[in-house]
C-alpha cells in the first residue's frame, strides 16, 4: 500500500538551517497534495523543545551467532566464511575459541583490557562490566571469543583474517568501556493552517565513551549514522520555510531472511549450537532447500510532490524495488520436504526440540539420567511416526500438483519433485505407456506453474536448423537451458530465452565457446597427450594426468617451454615435501 512521508526544510532568523519531519503518515496523493496547498500561505512556529541526556551502553564481547552476524553486517562475509576466518585466527593464536556463547571474559583478560583502555585513552573511558548470557540452552564451556593478546591490536595474515581480527578486538575493547553521553533534542514545529506538526530531532555527543572504538550495525540499518547537530531555538520563535517536500512510499512484506538474520533466529529459538550453525545453513543450501536470491530488483515509479517558493510542482521518479540478491529463498524441494516433515514429525519439527535434547544431553553427561533409557523413549515415540509416514508415502504423493489434462493426448498434467528436482510429467504411472517428464526452468516453481508454461516445456527439444553439415537443437537439462551441437553443449545465458532463440543466435554461442576453449589450450605436445600447458583464470599452468603444475615466475615465455622442461617443473614439484592439510575444525569441549 502506498503512503506519503513529508518532510520540510526550515531556516531561522540567522540563517541556520534544520529538516523535519511530520509527525504522521499521509494516506494518499490526494491528502498529500490537500497538505501542501494548506501549507502554502502558513507560518510555521517553534512548540516544544526538549533536551535530555541520553546514555548509550557498549554491546557485550562476541559469541559465535553474534560475530557472523556482525562479520555479515559489517565485512559482507557468509557465515561459513566466518567460521573458516576464525578458525585459522584460533590456530594461530590470535583469539580464543571460536564456538561459544558465552559472554565471560576472565579476570585475566579483563586487567589486561582495563590496562589498555586506561594506558590508550585514560580511566574515564573505563567500566568494568560483567555480562551474562541470556540465550536459550547457553553452554558456557569457553569464554566469549576475544583476542588473545589484548596488547596486539593488529596480526600479519591474509586481508580477510585482518578484518576479522580487528573486529574482534574492537568489540572486546568497546564491552569494557564508559557509556557513551549524548544530548537528545526533540523540537516540534507546527504550522498555523493544520493540526499535525513536524518534529526534528538532533544529537550532540557530550562524551564519546565506547564509539571512540566501536560502533554496532544492525539488520534494520549496517550503515553508521553520523548524528544532526540542531541550531539553538525556543518555543514562540518562527521559522522560515524554505520547502515541503511529500514522497510516495509503500509498505513492505517482512524481508526474507539473510544467513545472518536466520543466525539471529536460529539462536533466539534454541535451534542448534554454537558449533552447527555455521554447518546447518551451508547443509540446508548443499542440499538445495534453500538458495541465496540473484534477482536484483525491478524497477517502480513514485510521486514526489515538492512545495517551495509558493508553488506546488509534481514529479515522477524510479526506485529498485523487490531485489532478493543475498536473501535466502527456499526451493520447491525445500518447501515440499519442510511440508512433509512439519506434517508427519511435528515434534521432531518444534522449535523446542533441540532446546530439550540438548538439557537431556546436560543431564545424562551429569548422571542425573540414564542413556538408554531415555534414547528407548524417544524411539518408542519415533518408530510409529515413521511408519504412518511410509505408509502414507505409498497412498499418496508428496508434493505433486495437478495442473489438468494435455488437450493432445487426454493424459494428466502434473507437477512434482523428482530425483533430479522439479518437474512436469504427462500420464501416470498406472497405465502401460511411460508418462512424458520435463524440468522446470530456472524461475518456475511448483507452486505457481500453470497448464500452459508445463506443456511448452514439451516443445524441447527443438531443431533450429543446421550449422558447419550438423543440426542445432535446444533442450532443458538438469542445469537449464542448453544448446546441442556436433556432440558439444552449450548453456543458453538467462537473458535468451530457450523457446525464443533463433539459429543465429545458436550460431554466436556455439562460435564463442568454441573460442574461449581455444583460447584455454596454450599448448599440446604430440609424445605426450596427457601433458597440456593451460591458460586458467589465475594465469597459465602445466596439467598432467589430472593435476596442475605452477609455472616459475622465472618462466617470462611459457608458450615455449619443451616436453622435457615441462617435465622437469612436474618433478621439481613433486619432489617437495607435502604441507600438512590445515584443519578445519576443532573439537568442542
Amino acid at each position: 500500500e502506498n503512503y506519503y512521508r513529508i518532510n520540510a526544510d526550515f531556516t531561522t532568523d540567522d540563517n541556520s538551517k534544520l529538516r523535519a519531519e511530520l509527525s504522521r503518515r499521509i494516506p494518499d496523493t490526494q491528502a498529500a497534495m490537500q497538505f501542501l496547498t494548506d501549507c502554502t500561505d502558513a507560518t510555521f512556529t517553534v512548540g516544544n523543545v526538549t533536551v535530555k541526556p541520553v546514555h548509550k551502553s557498549p554491546a557485550p564481547p562476541f559469541t559465535t551467532s553474534t560475530l557472523q552476524q556482525e562479520a555479515s553486517r559489517k565485512l559482507g562475509f557468509t557465515v561459513s566464511q566466518t567460521m573458516m576466518v576464525a578458525q585459522r585466527l584460533y590456530e594461530e593464536g590470535h583469539i580464543t575459541y571460536m564456538r561459544t556463547d558465552s559472554l565471560n571474559l576472565s579476570e585475566l583478560a579483563v586487567n589486561a583490557i582495563a590496562g589498555e583502555i586506561t594506558d590508550k585513552l585514560g580511566k574515564e573511558y573505563l567500566k568494568i562490566r560483567k555480562y551474562h548470557t541470556h540465550s536459550k540452552g547457553a553452554q558456557e564451556a569457553h569464554e566469549a571469543i576475544r583476542p588473545t593478546s589484548i596488547d596486539k591490536h593488529t596480526i600479519d595474515g591474509t586481508a580477510q583474517e585482518k578484518k576479522l581480527y580487528g573486529l574482534i578486538w574492537k568489540r572486546t575493547i568497546a564491552s569494557q568501556m564508559a557509556d557513551a553521553e549524548i544530548e537528545k533534542t526533540t523540537v516540534e514545529i507546527h504550522p498555523s493552517t493544520r493540526s499535525e506538526h513536524f518534529t526534528a530531532t538532533g544529537e550532540v555527543i557530550k562524551f564519546d565513551g565506547f564509539l571512540n572504538v566501536y560502533i554496532e550495525s544492525n539488520d534494520d540499518d549496517a550503515d553508521e549514522q553520523d548524528s544532526s547537530l540542531l541550531p539553538a531555538m525556543s518555543e514562540g520563535q518562527s521559522l522560515s520555510l524554505a520547502s515541503i517536500t511529500a514522497t510516495e512510499r509503500f509498505t513492505q512484506q517482512p524481508p526474507r531472511y539473510t544467513e545472518a538474520s536466520l543466525v539471529k533466529k536460529m539462536e533466539e529459538l534454541g535451534i542448534g549450537r554454537p558449533s552447527t550453525y555455521a554447518p546447518t545453513i551451508s547443509t540446508i543450501q548443499a542440499r538445495e532447500y534453500v538458495e541465496k536470491g540473484e534477482k536484483e530488483g525491478e524497477p517502480r515509479n513514485y510521486k514526489v510532490l515538492q512545495l517551495k517558493n509558493g508553488k506546488i510542482k509534481e514529479t515522477v521518479k524510479t526506485e529498485i524495488t523487490g531485489s532478493e540478491k543475498g536473501k535466502l529463498i527456499p526451493t520447491d524441494i525445500g518447501i515440499v520436504v519442510n511440508d512433509f516433515l512439519t506434517r508427519y514429525f511435528p515434534s521432531i519439527l518444534d522449535y523446542d526440540f533441540t532446546a530439550k535434547m540438548e538439557e537431556k544431553f546436560d543431564d545424562i553427561a551429569e548422571g542425573k539420567l540414564e542413556w538408554d533409557k531415555e534414547i528407548g523413549t524417544f524411539y518408542a515415540l519415533f518408530h510409529p511416526d515413521v511408519d504412518h509416514a511410509l505408509n502414507v508415502r505409498l497412498e499418496h504423493k508428496v508434493g505433486e500438483r495437478v495442473l489438468g489434462t494435455d488437450p493432445a493426448t487426454g493424459k494428466p498434467v502434473s507437477v512434482k519433485i523428482g530425483r533430479y528436482g522439479p518437474l512436469v510429467q504427462i500420464g501416470d504411472g498406472d497405465s502401460d505407456e511411460k508418462p512424458q517428464f520435463a524440468s522446470l526452468l530456472k524461475g518456475q516453481s511448483v507452486g505457481t506453474i500453470t497448464l500452459d508454461e508445463a506443456l511448452k516445456l514439451f516443445e524441447f527439444p527443438r531443431t533450429l536448423g543446421e550449422f558447419e553439415g550438423s543440426e542445432v537443437t535446444v533442450a532443458i537439462g538438469r542445469f537449464g537451458p542448453y544448446i546441442k551441437h556436433n556432440g558439444k553443449f552449450v548453456s543458453i545465458p538467462k537473458d535468451i530465452a530457450p523457446a525464443a532463440i533463433t539459429l543465429t543466435e545458436a550460431e554466436e554461442l556455439i562460435t564463442a565457446k568454441r573460442d574461449a576453449e581455444s583460447k584455454k589450450v596454450v599448448k599440446t605436445f604430440d609424445e605426450d597427450p596427457d601433458l597440456m600447458i593451460l591458460n586458467g583464470r589465475y594465469g597459465i599452468y602445466i596439467s598432467y594426468k589430472k593435476s596442475n603444475y605452477k609455472i616459475p615466475r622465472t618462466v617470462k615465455n611459457p608458450e615455449t617451454l619443451t616436453l622435457e622442461q615441462c617435465r622437469e617443473i612436474i618433478d621439481r614439484d613433486e619432489a617437495k615435501p607435502k604441507k600438512p592439510a590445515r584443519r578445519t575444525s576443532a573439537r568442542k569441549k
